[in-house]
């Protein structure tokens, strides 16, 4: 069993969770990464994606986080998020929204790297869309 560590994930709205967890796994811009009660110092870039938190009586809890940034500690980890929904707040109309606004600043970037990083924020929504399309099948 995984020993409790800190942790917090902040929006610009609001202060979304702040408790003891056992385990915390992060979209970071690599990859997705799994962070316990002692984890050595990282800092990340958090890419759209779906945050899992399991607390110590082994409930998880998914949250859609729209990028951010990750610091994880021996003492806890902080996720400060453009923004944080729970997925059971989560309207499929509003990744949609999301979608089209990205596919907007695909279509009037002005450079090459602007459309690349649109283009890659674009594949992002489209994998968590897939993700709770498969989810909410089941």
């Amino acid at each position: 069993m995984a020993e409790a560590f800190k942790f917090e994930l902040v929006s610009p709205a609001r202060l979304v969770i702040s408790e003891e967890v056992d385990q915390v796994v992060v979209p970071g811009s690599e990859g997705y990464f799994t962070v316990l009660k002692g984890h050595s110092p990282f800092m990340s870039t958090v890419r759209p994606g779906l945050l899992e938190v399991t607390n110590a009586a082994g409930k998880t809890t998914r949250i859609f986080v729209a990028g951010g940034f990750a610091d994880a500690s021996p003492n806890g980890l902080t996720v400060l998020a453009e923004q944080a929904i729970p997925v059971e707040d989560l309207k499929p109309e509003t990744l949609s929204k999301e979608i089209t606004a990205v596919e907007a600043v695909i279509a009037s970037a002005k450079s090459d790297e602007a459309k690349r990083l649109a283009s890659e924020k674009l594949g992002q929504l489209r994998e968590v869309q897939a993700q709770l399309g498969s989810t909410t099948a089941h």
